[in-house]
């Protein structure tokens, strides 16, 4: 088994315009190429299984395979701990991973085949918004916009 390693990879913009990069873990797959151990709190894209392209210089990456999994990040103001201890088994029921955790972050992956509808399902019997609690996908649109579908899926859900 290739050993795991730890690359700073690009994740946006401070508000004073300064790059910010994110510590992930990944697995040299050869020839220039690393696979995500994990999917990513804070970088746009990617989810646990991709595989890209790095470039050390300027911490930039290029998606070279999707997983086929969905990266779910859920963020509050308060503690998470409960809403894990509710939310997670029904994700591992569904074949997902919990990636991260913090007392106000939680990053999920979970395989597109297990269909948008029964995903947001989960999250939106879950998530409390009048505790300031709010759920996004890290990996289903446009990271420029936010709003336009990537449809990197429609590939993955053809081959079944």
């Amino acid at each position: 088994m290739k050993q795991l390693q730890e690359i700073d990879l690009f994740a946006g913009f401070r508000p004073d315009g300064e790059k910010v990069a994110e510590k992930i873990q990944v697995k040299d797959v050869g020839e220039g190429e690393y696979e995500l151990v994990r999917s990513p709190c804070f970088a746009k894209g990617l989810a646990l299984g991709d595989k890209i392209a790095f470039d050390s210089k300027d911490n930039s990456f290029e998606l070279k395979t999707h997983s086929g999994n969905i990266c779910i990040r859920v963020y509050a103001r308060d503690d998470l701990s409960a809403l894990q201890a509710d939310i997670t088994p029904q994700i591992e029921k569904m074949g997902g991973s919990l990636d991260y955790e913090n007392q106000r972050l939680l990053v999920y992956s979970i395989h597109v085949s297990c269909g948008f509808k029964e995903i947001e399902r989960v999250f939106n019997d879950h998530i409390d918004e009048d505790a300031e609690q709010m759920w996004l996908y890290g990996n289903v649109y446009d990271p420029t916009d936010g709003v336009t579908p990537l449809n990197w899926w429609q590939s993955i859900l053809n081959e079944k």
